[in-house]
């Protein structure tokens, strides 16, 4: 029996941050760059930090109208740098780790209200002091992978489709290695008893060689072989192999970078024909989209004029292939 996907180009929106604040240029501005799909970065739009609460539904609502103004469609609410600054929903103390949970209740609530029905990102750091002892270490990850499954079921009952964790590349940020990502999606998956949970996955996020990786942990192919089916979200950008520079695939970020298009396809084409081998397979059902996502990220000193034209020359080189209306693969 064959199993298909189709694969989606779109765009995350940390181009937006602390740039533009009105929702109809958010919208207005990805269609103009030649992107039809639309990551919302929680940065534009923090549940704790944007305004209050009225404020938030009211611009949600007000980022659904333009969205369907544009032609454009939110595939998920993600989150951007804010939430990678602390530590999160492993902390030690469950304080800490009960206001992250409700940072991503929160956001619930502010994705209903703009159409969107799935979370993704990174809520978490492990600390120098867990990771120096290997059972605080190990309790972190339990204590992480049971969060996930409690919010599967909280999330579930807000009317959230899909939980999206991201594959990192420093230890602190688990997962960083492909025993971690398995683990991760096994542990969360099987016992859950809400909406699925998701790796996404960052072909720039393989850096890991800075605290002793080496090998296959290191080969983008091979994270994306191992777990692009395991992935509704897979985030683009053009990289050296020791960095995570977040650089959009013009000529001159091209000939800098590592990362090439046919082998991410390729990639993903081998781990839909061996899904059924996977450990995890059995409790996470296929995708049926998979959101190619340009995560481009400029300096601060970047004028709007040049990036604005990087991301279009960008969408312009990748419909070489993925077309407007998605490309199918199949096996």
């Amino acid at each position: 029996m064959s199993k298909s996907v189709r694969l989606w180009l779109g765009i995350n929106g940390a181009f937006i941050t602390r740039r533009w604040e009105e929702p109809e240029n958010w919208m207005r501005l990805t269609r103009e760059c030649g992107y039809r799909v639309h990551s919302f970065c929680a940065d534009v739009l923090d549940p704790f930090f944007s305004g209050d609460r009225e404020y938030q539904i009211e611009t949600a609502r007000a980022t659904r109208e333009a969205g369907h103004k544009y032609g454009v469609f939110i595939n998920d609410i993600y989150t951007g740098m804010a939430t990678h600054r602390f530590h999160g929903l492993s902390h030690s103390d469950p304080r800490v780790r009960q206001r992250m949970k409700e940072w991503i209740l929160d956001c619930a609530d502010i994705a209903n209200a703009m159409g969107v029905d799935a979370i993704g990102g990174h809520w978490d750091a492990f600390s120098v002091e867990v990771l120096s002892d290997p059972e605080r270490h190990r309790q972190a990850l339990k204590r992480q992978h049971a969060i996930f499954r409690e919010l599967s079921e909280a999330l579930a009952q807000k009317g959230i489709r899909a939980l999206y964790q991201e594959q990192m590349y420093i230890p602190s940020e688990a997962p960083w290695t492909l025993a971690e990502a398995e683990e991760f999606l096994v542990e969360v998956n099987r016992e859950r008893k809400g909406i699925p949970v998701y790796l996404t996955l960052d072909v720039g996020h393989c850096a890991g060689m800075h605290y002793g990786l080496t090998g296959p942990d290191l080969d983008y192919t091979e994270w994306v072989r191992r777990f692009g089916t395991a992935a509704e979200v897979i985030h683009l950008q053009q990289t050296p192999p020791d960095a995570s520079a977040h650089w959009p695939f013009t000529p001159e970020y091209n000939a800098k970078g590592h990362i090439e298009i046919p082998r991410i396809l390729d990639a993903i084409a081998e781990s839909l024909h061996n899904r059924q081998n996977q450990p995890w397979a059995e409790w996470l059902p296929l995708p049926q989209n998979i959101y190619l996502i340009c995560e481009i990220i400029p300096g601060s000193t970047k004028r709007e004029d040049i990036l604005l034209n990087e991301l279009k020359r960008n969408a312009e080189y990748l419909r070489q292939w993925i077309p407007e209306e998605g490309l199918e693969i199949t096996a």
